[in-house]
C-alpha cells in the first residue's frame, strides 16, 4: 500500500533530511518550500495521506495552514517546531494537529510517532465506507450499488468519497470544489453542478442521496425509499 506524505519546510537542508528518513521508508514524498505551496500541494494531490508542516514558514505560516486544511479535510496533520515552547504544542493541539515534534529529534522517536498516525491511515485506507445501498471500497477504488459495479470517473468518485466520508453534513460548494479541483480552479459552480448530476444518474436510484440544499451546497444522506 503506498503512503504519500507532504512536508512543507522553508529550510531546505532540513526539509531534505526528512524526505531521506520518510524515502528510506518507502514512503512516498512531495516538498514544499513555504505555507503557499503547502496549500496549493494539498489541493493538488487527493493522494496525500499525511501532512508534515513546520510552524514558522514564510508566506502562510504553519497555523495557518493548518486551520485552512482543516475547513477542508480531517487529514493527519504534524506540526514542526524549533520552538520548544509548550504553549506553542498547546496551541498545536487545539488547532487540530494530530501531533507536535520539537526540533531537533533522535530518527528512531520521528519515525516512531509517524508509524503511529500511519497505521490508523492504512486501516481508514482499507475501510469500506457504506451509505444505504451505495458500498465504497477505497483500496480498490471501486463503488458499488446493490453489489453492481458503477463506474465513475476520478472527479466523480472525489465528490462521492468526500461525501461519504462526511455522510449527513451539509457540505458547500465551495468546500467541494476546493476539495475535487483545488483552491485556484479558475471554473465555476456549474462545472461542480454538472459532476453531481452525472454522479446521481450513475448511481442510479440511491443518486437521491444527494440532496441538494439551497442555496448551500449539498448533503448526502440515505433516504428511505417512500422518502
Amino acid at each position: 500500500m503506498e503512503i504519500t506524505i507532504l512536508i512543507a519546510d522553508d529550510d531546505q537542508i532540513f526539509r531534505e533530511l526528512i524526505r531521506d528518513m520518510l524515502k528510506k521508508e518507502s514512503y512516498i514524498v512531495i516538498e514544499a518550500e513555504n505555507g503557499s505551496d503547502a496549500l496549493q500541494a494539498f489541493y493538488d494531490n487527493s493522494e496525500i495521506d499525511l501532512i508534515i508542516l513546520d510552524v514558522m514558514m514564510p508566506e502562510l505560516s504553519g497555523w495557518e495552514v493548518l486551520d485552512e486544511i482543516r475547513i477542508q479535510s480531517e487529514m493527519p496533520v504534524v506540526m514542526l517546531t524549533a520552538l520548544g515552547d509548550e504553549r506553542n504544542e498547546i496551541q498545536g493541539l487545539h488547532a487540530g494537529a494530530d501531533d507536535y515534534i520539537t526540533k531537533p529529534f533522535s530518527y528512531p522517536v520521528f519515525m516512531a510517532r509517524i508509524k503511529t498516525l500511519l497505521r490508523k491511515i492504512e486501516k481508514k485506507k482499507t475501510a469500506t465506507l457504506q451509505c444505504g445501498e451505495i458500498t465504497l471500497h477505497q483500496l480498490e477504488r471501486k463503488v458499488f450499488v446493490d453489489e453492481e459495479e458503477v463506474i465513475l470517473n476520478n472527479k466523480e468518485y472525489q465528490l462521492l468519497e468526500y461525501f461519504m466520508h462526511n455522510k449527513g453534513l451539509t457540505l458547500t460548494r465551495d468546500m467541494l470544489i476546493n476539495q475535487v479541483w483545488g483552491f485556484d480552479f479558475e471554473g465555476d459552480s456549474r462545472t461542480l453542478d454538472t459532476n453531481i448530476k452525472t454522479l446521481r444518474a450513475k448511481l442510479q436510484d440511491t443518486g437521491r442521496y444527494i440532496q441538494t440544499i439551497r442555496g448551500t451546497g449539498y448533503r448526502l444522506e440515505e433516504l428511505k425509499m417512500n422518502e
